[in-house]
C-alpha cells in the first residue's frame, strides 16, 4: 500500500524531466558524474511520491476522494483499504526527509544552489495539498506543478550535473513543464463535477469542460511543437531523431485529441498522458544526447 501511495504510474512526471536535464549536462559536460545523475533521480521520485501520499492524505481527510470515483483502487488506497491516515501523513513525510537526505550528498557535491530549489520544490509539495485553501484547489495548479517539476527539476539537475547555474534550462525544460503541466489537466479535467462538489476552483472548473478540452487539445498540440523547435534551435544535431519521435508520440497524441475527458474516460485518459510524457520526455533527452555526440564528433 505504500508503494500504491507513492503512485509509481506518475513517476515520469519526476524522471523524464531528470532525464532532460541528464541529457543536457552530458551534451554540454560530458564528465558529468552518472553517480550524481543516479542520486539526483531518486530525489526527484521521492519528492514526487511524497506529493502523491500527501494529496492522497489531504483529500482523504477533508472527504474529496470517495468510493464512487472513476479511479483505479490503488489510486485511492485510504478510500479501498483500513489504513490509519496518520500512517500515511507519516510516509508523506518519510518520502520528504529521504529526500532531503540524499540532498546532502549533492550539496556536498554542487553547493548550495540544489538546496534553495529544493527548499521551494518541497513548500510547494506541502502547499499543493495541505492548507486552508491548497494550491490544488485553485485554477493555478497546473501552472504550480508543471513549474516545479517540469521546470526547478532541469535547472537543480543541471546545475548540480555541471556546476553552471544556466536559466537556459528553464527554456530547455518547456515541453517538460508542459507535460507535467498536462498530467494534471488530464485529471482535472476528468473530474470537474467531483471538483465543484468539493469546493475546488481548478482551472477546468472554471473554465468549464468544453472550453477547457480546446484548451487541453491546443497544448497537447504545442507540446511535441516545442520540442521539436528547441531541438532545431538548440540541439541541432539532434533533428535526425525528430522523426522517429513523430512516429512514436502520434498514436498518444492522437488519443489524447480524441478522450471526451469526462469521469468514466479518466483511468484511460491518464494512462495516455503518462504514456505521452514517457514518449515524447525519452526522445527530447536522445535528440538532446544526439545533438552532444555529433557535436564530440
Amino acid at each position: 500500500m505504500a508503494v500504491q501511495l507513492a503512485a509509481p504510474h506518475t513517476w515520469p512526471a519526476a524522471i523524464l524531466p531528470a532525464l532532460v536535464a541528464t541529457a543536457a549536462a552530458i551534451a554540454h559536460a560530458p564528465s558529468a558524474s552518472l553517480a550524481t545523475a543516479c542520486v539526483l533521480l531518486a530525489i526527484c521520485v521521492l519528492m514526487q511520491s511524497a506529493v502523491n501520499t500527501f494529496n492522497d492524505y489531504y483529500d482523504y481527510v477533508k472527504g474529496a476522494d470517495s468510493a464512487d470515483d472513476n479511479v483505479d483502487p490503488t489510486d485511492a488506497v485510504l478510500v479501498h483499504n483500513n489504513v490509519d491516515p496518520r500512517a500515511a501523513l507519516g510516509l508523506a513525510i518519510g518520502f520528504l526527509a529521504a529526500a532531503f537526505t540524499l540532498g546532502g550528498y549533492v550539496i556536498w557535491v554542487a553547493g548550495w544552489i540544489p538546496l534553495a530549489i529544493g527548499v521551494v520544490g518541497a513548500a510547494a509539495v506541502v502547499l499543493y495539498s495541505a492548507g486552508k485553501t491548497p494550491v490544488s484547489y485553485l485554477p493555478i495548479g497546473e501552472l504550480v506543478s508543471g513549474l516545479v517539476m517540469g521546470g526547478l527539476i532541469p535547472l537543480a539537475c543541471y546545475q548540480a550535473l555541471t556546476g553552471a547555474f544556466d536559466l537556459r534550462a528553464l527554456l530547455w525544460a518547456v515541453p517538460t513543464i508542459v507535460g507535467v503541466g498536462l498530467i494534471m489537466m488530464t485529471n482535472n479535467t476528468c473530474d470537474v463535477e467531483k471538483d465543484v462538489a468539493a469546493g475546488r476552483r481548478t482551472l477546468p472548473v472554471l473554465l468549464g469542460r468544453g472550453r477547457a478540452r480546446r484548451l487541453y487539445r491546443a497544448l497537447v498540440l504545442a507540446w511535441p511543437v516545442a520540442i521539436a523547435i528547441l531541438v532545431a534551435a538548440c540541439f541541432a544535431g539532434g533533428i535526425v531523431v525528430l522523426p522517429f519521435m513523430l512516429l512514436a508520440a502520434w498514436p498518444l497524441v492522437a488519443a489524447l485529441l480524441k478522450n471526451p475527458l469526462r469521469p468514466e474516460a479518466r483511468i484511460g485518459a491518464m494512462a495516455q498522458i503518462c504514456s505521452a510524457n514517457v514518449a515524447l520526455g525519452a526522445f527530447y533527452a536522445a535528440a538532446i544526447l544526439a545533438s552532444g555526440a555529433v557535436a564530440a564528433a
